[in-house]
């Protein structure tokens, strides 16, 4: 079998356009891969245009870790978060056209399963408007749907400081968030790299009497060290590395021990079988996995089939219940979070398939999420800018 050309399709929203890719062979499997690029959509799809002519077409789709060190390192210069996420779409794709070929799971592939669910928590969820009654509303109405975890940022447009009040308007909102939740929900506190050392310290301190599950990405994540500093002075796990494009760079995050939790991109780290990898790696440094999730169905089957394999993973986060809902129908068998969890598909590959007519309903954008802009919690980039209300 070989490969005979890849198709992009590109699924639009005015937050985040999702990228998925199919790979066609000359035996007619077609495989499909997935992921969600900020600001760099296009250049994507120019590097997979060049891609394929070098690496892809002609090459054997069941090899996979051939075709994935000739696409990293078959071009001279380092590879980044581009060429590592046209990668995993590739990648994913491989996974899915074998899976086909041979009538099986990715997961019974990479050592059959330990688990027949996985725990799911909600993001996306609290696009309402920035006051404690909304978010205790919302949040309540997240738990009603079964999720028994949740992630939040209530830090507004914070960076490295935030002053008393807006201190005090976070709390008030967490507040009101564990209230509508009750007390054994998972409570995930998101500060989205966006403190110094001693502001996120102290607003884990603040926050501590709600209980969070972790930590995350408490300073910016270029530099280690800050990360360490955070991690000897807070009482709760830490987690971190959805910006990190490469499974070799976790090696001096594992050596620091600050990370209690790893959450790669399963669409941005090269693909299922380097996340796979990764998870093992963490499993001899008693690290949890709980990948970050913020594309569409073929993006969270993909990692569900890492998930289903992998002793040490936690939880997988889940955005297509709350925030652009409607691009589900694009992907048909759409992974579904019943009672809090994920059911394992048994379905040969990745179980799932790109509806391409769906696809084009929803065309790509201009799409735009910035952390720093205000309102940009209602993932709304044209409303971005607009007064708001107390504590911004």
């Amino acid at each position: 079998m070989r490969i005979t050309g890849i198709s992009t399709h590109v699924v639009g929203t005015p937050w985040r356009n999702l990228t998925y890719v199919q790979v066609h062979t000359d035996e007619g499997l077609t495989g499909v891969g997935e992921t969600r690029m900020l600001g760099r959509t296009d250049a994507l799809l120019g590097y997979l245009g060049e891609a394929a002519a070098n690496h892809i077409v002609g090459s054997d789709p069941f090899a996979v870790e051939d075709l994935v060190r000739r696409m990293k390192y078959g071009d001279y210069g380092r590879a980044g978060e581009i060429v590592m996420s046209g990668i995993a779409c590739v990648e994913m794709a491989c996974w899915d056209i074998k899976g086909k070929a041979l009538g099986v799971p990715v997961w019974q592939l990479l050592g059959g399963k330990v688990t027949d669910k996985v725990k799911a928590y909600a993001n996306g969820w609290y696009t309402t408007e920035r006051t404690p009654e909304a978010y205790h509303k919302a949040a309540g109405a997240v738990v009603e749907r079964g999720y028994r975890a949740l992630k939040i940022d209530p830090f507004g447009t914070g960076h490295f400081e935030l002053d008393q009040a807006g201190t005090s308007y976070a709390v008030s909102l967490i507040e009101a968030v564990r209230d509508a939740i009750g007390p054994d929900a998972e409570l995930m506190l998101e500060m989205h790299g966006r403190f110094s050392p001693s502001t996120a310290v102290r607003l884990a301190k603040e926050l501590a009497p709600f209980r969070p599950a972790w930590l995350e990405e408490p300073v910016p994540p270029e530099n280690l060290k800050a990360l360490e500093k955070v991690a000897a002075k807070v009482d709760m796990p830490i987690a971190t590395g959805e910006r990190i494009h490469d499974r070799i760079e976790f090696r001096e995050l594992f050596e620091s021990q600050a990370a209690d939790i790893i959450q790669p991109d399963v669409g941005h780290i090269g693909g299922i079988l380097e996340t796979r990898k990764l998870a093992a790696t963490a499993e001899t440094h008693y690290t949890l996995v709980a990948p970050h999730n913020v594309g569409g169905s073929v993006l969270t089957a993909a990692s569900l089939q890492v998930a289903a394999c992998t002793p040490n993973f936690k939880i997988l986060e889940h955005f297509n219940d709350f925030a652009d809902a409607e691009i589900k129908k694009v992907v048909k068998g759409a992974p579904q979070v019943v009672d809090g969890y994920f059911e394992v598909s048994h379905e040969p590959g990745l179980g799932v398939e790109l509806d391409t007519d769906a696809a084009a309903e929803f065309p790509q954008q201009q799409a735009r999420f910035d952390l720093w802009a205000d309102g940009w919690e209602k993932r709304d980039p044209k409303g971005a800018g607009k007064p708001k209300g107390a504590g911004k």
